[in-house]
């Protein structure tokens, strides 16, 4: 594997799963130099492995990555690129089409094989790009960590973490971003708290936001019903423990924390974009509010407390549309495209 090493950003997580790592500087930024130390490292990793297949992610690491692989794809190593979710969509900003979209074009020129995790972009690249094109159900979530928990696992997970039983605890995933919009969630917390006054929305994830986030949790006296949890490793815990995930993101590709949220039985509330259309199923498994209207997000967070019925169905719902998402459903797609 080769990738930058950002493990000390997510409290010690070790890579335990690969023969060899590489800590190669990939950047997200296209003008940093690190991508050009990161280039010259990768093209001599490459060439000293001799590999049959190279798979990248990440639109700087594929960019890299396919430029660094040139001449060994000429000696028939394949190349494929996993698209996270294209920066071009409907409803971008022109701009993200007049240079993502020619960029990724043109660079499919240098794969053998497209995978894409949304309709959308499974649309669009098979129509318009110059390689086979393929499309799964994300990167997998492991059922084996994420499940709903019975009402005595529920309750000792509660006790364990110093919450009510009775609370309503809402749950916001995500690296601390403006891209993921929490603020979105910090302000729907104000109409949520005058029907439940020790109602507790958790966010977790860091991230360059943080101090911001804390100035608006300040400025709207929501210090006791909002939590920022950092960076946790027990996120499946807090999946549990909750009773609602709400998402606000203002672009997405595909939500991993929607997908482990409904694989844990919660209902969600998430903000209209490209990834989170693909996930509520006729709304049949959570409600899909307009970006920054964090009145309805409130609205359809309170209809969930207070319907049973709802919630249930909702309940019943995402768990069953959540396994299409699951480690060994993807695991079988990504075979059948490494077979053909």
């Amino acid at each position: 594997m080769a990738a930058r090493d950002n493990l000390i950003e997510k409290n010690g997580l070790q890579l335990d799963f690969a023969d060899q790592v590489f800590d190669v500087p990939f950047s997200r930024s296209p003008k940093s130099s690190d991508n050009l130390k990161a280039y010259r490292l990768l093209k001599r990793i490459v060439s000293e492995g001799c590999y049959d297949v190279i798979h990248c992610n990440t639109p700087m690491g594929g960019i890299i990555t396919r430029l660094a692989a040139q001449k060994a794809r000429k000696q028939g190593t394949q190349v494929f690129y996993t698209a996270h979710g294209f920066h071009f969509y409907k409803g971008a900003p022109k701009k993200n089409w007049l240079f993502y979209y020619p960029v990724e074009k043109w660079f499919s020129r240098k794969t053998d094989k497209l995978i894409t995790i949304v309709d959308e972009d499974f649309q669009t690249a098979s129509k318009n790009f110059h390689c086979p094109v393929f499309r799964i159900h994300g990167v997998g979530v492991n059922e084996k960590r994420y499940f709903p928990a019975n009402e005595e696992a529920k309750a000792a997970l509660r006790d364990e973490m110093h919450f009510g039983q009775g609370q309503k605890i809402i749950l916001c995933v995500g690296e601390l971003l403006p891209n993921k919009n929490h603020q979105m969630a910090i302000r729907a917390m104000v109409e949520i708290v005058k029907h439940f006054p020790d109602a507790m929305l958790l966010i977790a994830g860091n991230g360059p936001e943080k101090e911001k986030l804390i100035d608006l949790i300040a400025a709207l006296d929501l210090q006791k019903n909002v939590t920022l949890l950092g960076y946790v490793t027990n996120l499946q815990d807090y999946q549990k423990a909750a009773d609602l995930l709400v998402a606000c993101s203002i672009r997405e590709g595909l939500g991993l924390n929607v997908v482990e949220a409904m694989m844990s039985g919660n209902p969600v509330v998430l903000s209209e974009n490209r990834g989170h259309r693909e996930l509520i199923n006729g709304g049949k498994n959570g409600y899909m509010v307009a970006t920054n209207d964090d009145k309805q997000m409130a609205e359809c967070v309170i209809n969930i407390f207070k319907e049973a019925e709802t919630a249930r169905i909702f309940f019943d719902n995402a768990i069953a549309f959540s396994k299409q998402y699951s480690f060994e459903a993807v695991k079988q797609e990504l075979e059948k495209i490494y077979e053909i």
